[in-house]
Protein backbone atom coordinates (compact mmCIF):
# COMPACT_ATOMS: atom_id res chain seq x y z
CA UNK A 1 0.00 0.00 0.00
CA UNK A 2 2.90 2.68 0.88
CA UNK A 3 3.97 2.16 -2.54
CA UNK A 4 0.66 2.90 -4.08
CA UNK A 5 0.64 5.85 -1.62
CA UNK A 6 3.77 7.36 -2.66
CA UNK A 7 3.41 6.60 -6.51
CA UNK A 8 0.03 8.27 -6.55
CA UNK A 9 1.45 11.33 -4.31
CA UNK A 10 4.18 11.57 -6.91
CA UNK A 11 2.18 11.52 -9.91
CA UNK A 12 -0.47 14.23 -8.34
CA UNK A 13 2.03 16.10 -7.54
CA UNK A 14 3.93 16.02 -11.51
CA UNK A 15 0.89 16.74 -12.98
CA UNK A 16 -0.09 19.55 -10.09
CA UNK A 17 2.90 21.57 -11.83
CA UNK A 18 2.24 20.37 -15.11
CA UNK A 19 -0.95 21.69 -14.62
CA UNK A 20 0.66 25.10 -12.82
CA UNK A 21 2.80 25.88 -15.64
CA UNK A 22 -0.24 25.22 -18.25
CA UNK A 23 -2.34 28.06 -15.92
CA UNK A 24 0.55 30.38 -15.52
CA UNK A 25 1.06 30.56 -19.05
CA UNK A 26 -0.96 28.90 -22.20
CA UNK A 27 -4.13 29.62 -20.15
CA UNK A 28 -3.19 33.23 -18.92
CA UNK A 29 -3.92 34.02 -22.66
CA UNK A 30 -7.23 32.50 -22.87
CA UNK A 31 -9.17 33.24 -19.43
CA UNK A 32 -9.77 35.70 -16.93
CA UNK A 33 -7.54 36.77 -13.95
CA UNK A 34 -10.84 35.58 -11.54
CA UNK A 35 -10.60 32.12 -14.16
CA UNK A 36 -6.53 31.86 -13.53
CA UNK A 37 -7.24 32.50 -9.88
CA UNK A 38 -9.97 29.46 -9.54
CA UNK A 39 -8.11 26.94 -12.10
CA UNK A 40 -4.91 28.22 -9.57
CA UNK A 41 -6.59 27.07 -6.58
CA UNK A 42 -7.24 23.09 -7.80
CA UNK A 43 -3.67 22.92 -8.52
CA UNK A 44 -2.67 24.42 -5.05
CA UNK A 45 -5.27 22.06 -3.28
CA UNK A 46 -3.97 19.17 -5.61
CA UNK A 47 -0.23 19.85 -4.42
CA UNK A 48 -1.05 20.04 -0.94
CA UNK A 49 -2.39 16.49 -0.63
CA UNK A 50 -0.05 15.16 -3.11
CA UNK A 51 2.52 15.99 -0.14
CA UNK A 52 -0.65 14.61 2.27
CA UNK A 53 -0.17 11.61 0.43
CA UNK A 54 3.69 11.44 0.34
CA UNK A 55 3.82 12.24 4.28
CA UNK A 56 0.95 9.42 4.60
CA UNK A 57 3.10 6.80 2.42
CA UNK A 58 5.90 7.37 4.52
CA UNK A 59 4.41 7.33 7.69
CA UNK A 60 4.90 3.85 9.91
CA UNK A 61 2.44 4.55 12.70
CA UNK A 62 -0.32 4.02 10.55
CA UNK A 63 -2.27 0.74 9.79
CA UNK A 64 -2.70 -0.58 6.41
CA UNK A 65 -6.16 -0.53 6.80
CA UNK A 66 -5.83 3.72 7.94
CA UNK A 67 -3.54 4.48 5.14
CA UNK A 68 -6.22 2.50 2.68
CA UNK A 69 -9.08 4.99 4.27
CA UNK A 70 -6.34 8.19 3.43
CA UNK A 71 -5.75 7.53 0.04
CA UNK A 72 -9.37 6.66 -1.12
CA UNK A 73 -10.34 9.98 0.36
CA UNK A 74 -7.58 12.02 -0.82
CA UNK A 75 -7.64 10.13 -4.48
CA UNK A 76 -11.19 10.66 -4.80
CA UNK A 77 -11.00 14.09 -3.33
CA UNK A 78 -8.26 15.64 -5.60
CA UNK A 79 -10.86 13.73 -8.84
CA UNK A 80 -13.55 15.56 -7.71
CA UNK A 81 -12.50 19.19 -6.44
CA UNK A 82 -9.48 20.20 -8.46
CA UNK A 83 -11.02 18.08 -11.52
CA UNK A 84 -14.35 20.14 -11.48
CA UNK A 85 -12.17 23.68 -10.23
CA UNK A 86 -10.35 22.51 -13.71
CA UNK A 87 -13.16 21.94 -15.28
CA UNK A 88 -14.96 25.17 -13.96
CA UNK A 89 -12.38 27.33 -14.95
CA UNK A 90 -11.85 26.61 -18.46
CA UNK A 91 -15.58 26.50 -18.86
CA UNK A 92 -15.52 28.69 -21.46
CA UNK A 93 -12.83 27.44 -23.52
CA UNK A 94 -15.46 24.33 -24.36
CA UNK A 95 -18.94 23.67 -26.00
CA UNK A 96 -19.65 21.54 -23.02
CA UNK A 97 -21.04 23.44 -20.25
CA UNK A 98 -19.38 22.42 -16.82
CA UNK A 99 -21.63 24.54 -14.30
CA UNK A 100 -23.68 21.17 -14.10
CA UNK A 101 -21.19 19.80 -12.30
CA UNK A 102 -20.05 22.59 -9.58
CA UNK A 103 -22.08 20.28 -7.50
CA UNK A 104 -19.17 17.79 -6.78
CA UNK A 105 -16.50 20.27 -6.07
CA UNK A 106 -17.85 20.69 -2.51
CA UNK A 107 -18.18 16.80 -2.70
CA UNK A 108 -14.96 16.43 -3.03
CA UNK A 109 -13.77 18.91 -0.56
CA UNK A 110 -15.21 17.35 2.26
CA UNK A 111 -13.38 14.13 0.95
CA UNK A 112 -10.52 15.71 1.58
CA UNK A 113 -11.44 17.02 4.98
CA UNK A 114 -12.31 13.54 6.25
CA UNK A 115 -8.69 12.62 5.08
CA UNK A 116 -7.43 15.27 7.17
CA UNK A 117 -10.06 14.25 10.22
CA UNK A 118 -9.19 10.84 10.09
CA UNK A 119 -5.43 11.10 10.35
CA UNK A 120 -6.64 13.62 13.57
CA UNK A 121 -8.38 10.65 15.08
CA UNK A 122 -5.58 8.46 14.76
CA UNK A 123 -2.93 10.44 16.03
CA UNK A 124 -5.18 11.70 19.00
CA UNK A 125 -6.04 7.80 19.76
CA UNK A 126 -1.92 6.77 19.49
CA UNK A 127 -0.73 6.00 22.66
CA UNK A 128 1.92 8.58 23.89
CA UNK A 129 5.53 7.04 23.22
CA UNK A 130 6.84 9.50 25.95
Amino acid sequence: MDKKILTTGTILGMIAIIFGAFGAHALKKVLSIEQLNTFETGVRYQMYHALFLLFIGLLKDLSQKTKKTLYNLVLFGVILFSGSIYLLATNTLTSFDFSIIGFITPIGGLLLILAWGVLLINILNKKSQI
